[in-house]
Parts: structure tokens; sequence; C-alpha cells
């Protein structure tokens, strides 16, 4: 990507703000059991994929049922770089979802693409894991993804609209698009070859669209680091509104 020193990579952009209480992941998991148990009394079919709204079925169906937590990036339109990226958990699987915190965010300044192809400045639109994790600060205390603190994490020159750049690897999160995963987001491999692109991640808003990544508040990436745990196996589940 042209607008960045970073070893030549395409990287894409997610961005993320506000941060809870220490024990707002606990109190999640307890806000969701009433909620599991209202909607059993009442007979309504329950498909353990409640509570993700402007979800198509065929999105939900490809989230594992293993995972227990999920970040959602919902875009305003397919053709736009302005989107919502929230958090939520579920006790366990088949459990229902719910939302833990909420933020504005930023994709691909073309908004998003289920063919993405290096360059084309769209977001991947798809369910993807959230394996590692990286950043030119040190991990947040209670990180419990594999962290990858590198002075090779920064972000050099103007993003699309101009904008500086700085800061926008303070902290990242790999998503698992055309990756190798257990290694550094730093890691050049794409698995399904250079054409797709790759080293796209969530990270710190830079106040403007991406090249393909997510970008969230720097404190949001710092909450999301915080509480995304690999034993719940979390997902990203990114795309345009109804997707």
């Amino acid at each position: 990507m042209a607008a960045l020193g970073l070893l030549g990579f395409g990287a894409g952009w997610v961005y993320v703000a506000h941060e809870p209480p220490a024990n707002a992941a606990a109190r999640v998991v307890a806000d969701a059991r009433p909620q599991a148990a209202v909607r059993a009394a009442r007979g309504e079919e329950r498909d353990g994929l409640q509570g993700l709204p402007d979800v198509s079925e065929q999105t939900r169906a490809k989230i594992p049922a293993d995972a227990r937590q999920l970040v959602l990036v919902t875009g305003k339109a397919r053709d736009s770089s302005e989107s919502t990226a929230a958090l939520y958990t579920r006790p366990a699987a088949g459990a229902d979802w719910a939302r833990s915190a909420s933020w504005p965010a930023r994709n691909g300044a073309k908004g998003w693409s289920t063919e993405r192809t290096y360059g084309d400045l769209t977001s991947p639109e798809g369910v993807f894991a959230l394996t590692d994790a990286g950043g030119l600060l040190a991990k947040p205390p209670g990180t419990k993804f594999p962290y990858d603190q590198d002075a090779s994490f920064v972000a050099t020159g103007r993003g699309v609209e101009g904008e500086s750049l700085r800061g926008s690897f303070d902290y990242v999160v790999a998503i698992d698009f055309n990756r190798k995963t257990g290694v550094s987001p730093l890691d050049p491999t794409k698995p399904e070859g250079e054409r797709k692109g790759g080293n796209i991640w969530l990270h710190v808003d830079h106040d403007g669209p991406s090249q393909g990544c997510v970008g969230i508040p720097k404190d949001a990436m710092k909450q999301v680091l915080e509480i995304l745990d690999p034993a719940a196996k979390p997902v990203i589940v990114m795309g345009p509104k109804g997707f």
C-alpha cells in the first residue's frame, strides 16, 4: 500500500472506543442468561444467534458454533467507508449474543467486497477468526492473545484522504483473511496468493477510510485486547448492513 511504510504491506483498518468497567464481560454473561430464560418461557424459536442486528441468516450460519466472543462491524452501505463496530459475548455455545460495547468505525475507502483484490480499497466481507495481536506499544494489562510488540508497527505517509497515519498501529489484532495464523500480524505470508492482498487488521482509527482494514478508537482497541480470549474462539463478522 502506497501510503504505508510497513514492510510494503497492504494493510486494512478498524476502530474502537469507550472503556467499560473491568467487570463488563462478567456482567454481559450474567445479563445473557435471563434474556435466554425469558425467550424460552415465551416459547420463542432460538437459533443461538439472536441479538446480532443487520446480519443475514446466510452470514449467521458461517459463525462457528463454539465462538463465544464476536466483533460485529456493520457498514453503512456497500460502497461506504463508515461503519459501526460492536463487541458481543455469549456464555456458552448456542446461547444468545449480548452486546457489551459499540463504537464508530471506518473500513475500506470503497466499501466492501466478497471478492477483494489487492489495492481495490475495499474491506473483505465475511466471518474471520481473530487469533494474533501486536503493536508498537506494550500490550495492555490482561491481554490474552499472543502479542508481538515491535518497532515495525509504524504507519508512515498519509491516508486515503491525506490524514496522518501516526499511531494507527499502536495496537492491532490481525483479521484472519489470507494470512498464516499463529504468527505475528507482521508476517507477510499470504496462503491464497498476493492477488487477494492481506495484512487486514483491526487497529487504531486514524480519522479516515482505510485501504481494507477496520479502524476503531484507541481506547476501544485496548478494551478489545483486554477482553478477547483465544479460549472463547473470537471472530469478527464484517460487511455492509444486511450482509
